[in-house]
């Protein structure tokens, strides 16, 4: 059975993407040139749904860093879908 998340819990995962890309300089920087963020930022734009958004795009966006996530956070891929689903834009 399939479970739409909150939009609290979809907040709380990509805030935890975030956290992945923040931990992987490279990841980020592309994350960075991609959504126009400016890391002197991040914590201002962490309290956007859209920018939370972003991140979850941006994981979907690249198979091996989703998997990389995914596995560091021992979710299913599918999860990321249903927060992403769950954020403004979707």
């Amino acid at each position: 059975m399939r479970t739409e998340l909150t939009l609290q819990a979809a907040e709380t995962l990509a805030l935890k993407g975030l956290a992945f890309l923040v931990n992987s300089p490279d990841d980020l920087d592309r994350f960075l040139a991609t959504s126009g963020a400016a890391a002197a930022s991040l914590r201002q734009s962490a309290e956007e749904p859209e920018f939370l958004a972003a991140v979850m795009d941006f994981l979907l966006s690249n198979e091996v860093l989703l998997t990389r996530f995914c596995q560091d956070e021992s979710l299913d891929s599918k999860t990321i879908h249903r927060a992403r689903h769950a954020l403004p834009g979707a």
